[in-house]
Order: structure tokens, then C-alpha cells, then sequence
């Protein structure tokens, strides 16, 4: 198995890259998000691997960060996607964009990708919304802040108003739909975030 490929980014072309490692040129299979955060030539890169052995072909995949080789091989693990659909919905969603959209039932967004239809979209959200855990979706630096926030709120629904603002949306945004959830002494600042994220959709 290969883990990673890290040496000198060799060549970019169209859908893939090219990196030397060990006087050997790697070709690696790699979505637009990879592209656009590519350094120049010449500089060094590393990018972990999801290696695909097929009768015909052999392929590699590469990601930034194992984060996203791990969003990559959730999505193939969908029934009906395979490397070159999942490869194509990482280029039209963006890995964060996508996990909120699979937690927040918005199937709508992850349609817009091609070959994803609003069935297999669906699919997706059945699928994986279960797998993927509220600090998939969150920033590191949020994550890494315990000191507690004036949100207004406190306990759960505070901390999930905090999260929401942490992921881009307004204060008032956050509240709003925070509020429309019906929080119980039970419900954890985890539960409370994802089902805050469904009223999104709507405000």
C-alpha cells in the first residue's frame, strides 16, 4: 500500500499531477481543490494516496491531507460511486462544503455535482451522515479554543451557536437556528449542531 508520495511537483496537467520520488514520476489522479492549492514546479509536495488496482489499470489519487483521502474513500463506499465520480464531486464541493452538506440532509448541493443525481445524493447523505463527526466539519482553531464564548446561549446550545459562527454563518444566522431547535437536558452540543444545520436550508 502506499500511504503518501512527497517529492518535487514534476508536472500538472489537466486532472492530474505529476511528483518525482525516488527518481521515479508519480502520476496522481487529483481533484481541482488539489490543483488550485498546488505549489509551483519544482517545490516540493506531498499528497497521501488512495492506490486502485483494476484488471486494466492501475491508479493513484491524491489529497492534501488524509481528512479529505478519508472523505474520498467514504464517497466510494456509496453504492453506484466509484474513484471517477467521487473524484469529480471533490472537484465541484469543496471536502468541508461537502461534509456539511451530507450532515445537514442537503441533498440539493451535492446534486449539483456531475453524475451525482438526487437519488444517488440521497444515497450519499443515508450513507454517511452518521459517519462523519461534528470535528470533521469544524476548524481546527475552534476546535482547539476551550475558553468559553458570549453567545447569548449557554450549555449545548450555546457551544453549537459558537460552532456555527466558527463555520461562516452570522451570529444571527447561528441563533436562528439554534432556536429552532427543541434542546433537551440530553442532547449533547454534538446533537445540537447537526440539527441546527438542517434549519440552515431554510433561514
Amino acid at each position: 500500500m502506499i500511504s503518501f508520495v512527497k517529492g518535487p511537483l514534476s508536472e500538472i496537467l489537466e486532472d492530474m499531477v505529476v511528483i518525482e520520488s525516488g527518481s521515479v514520476g508519480y502520476e496522481l489522479h487529483v481533484p481541482v481543490s488539489v490543483l488550485q492549492k498546488l505549489p509551483d514546479i519544482g517545490v516540493e509536495v506531498k499528497l497521501y494516496t488512495y492506490f486502485q488496482v483494476r484488471e486494466d489499470a492501475m491508479c493513484l489519487y491524491g489529497f492534501l491531507s488524509r481528512q479529505d483521502l478519508g472523505m474520498f474513500k467514504q464517497l466510494i463506499s456509496v453504492n453506484g460511486i466509484g474513484p471517477k465520480v467521487a473524484l469529480g464531486v471533490l472537484s465541484a464541493i469543496e471536502p468541508d462544503e461537502l461534509r456539511r452538506a451530507i450532515v445537514s440532509g442537503d441533498a440539493k448541493a451535492i446534486s449539483k455535482a456531475p453524475g451525482i443525481g438526487a437519488k444517488t445524493a440521497q444515497r450519499m447523505i443515508l450513507d454517511l451522515k452518521d459517519k462523519i463527526e461534528t470535528s470533521d466539519i469544524l476548524p481546527p482553531e475552534f476546535l482547539q479554543e476551550k475558553k468559553e464564548k458570549n453567545s447569548g446561549l449557554s450549555g449545548a446550545a450555546g457551544e453549537a451557536v459558537d460552532a456555527l459562527t466558527a463555520l461562516g454563518y452570522s451570529a444571527s444566522e447561528a441563533g436562528r437556528a439554534v432556536g429552532r431547535v427543541v434542546v433537551t437536558d440530553s442532547m449533547t452540543a454534538e446533537d445540537v449542531l447537526k440539527a441546527s444545520l438542517k434549519h440552515l436550508a431554510f433561514i
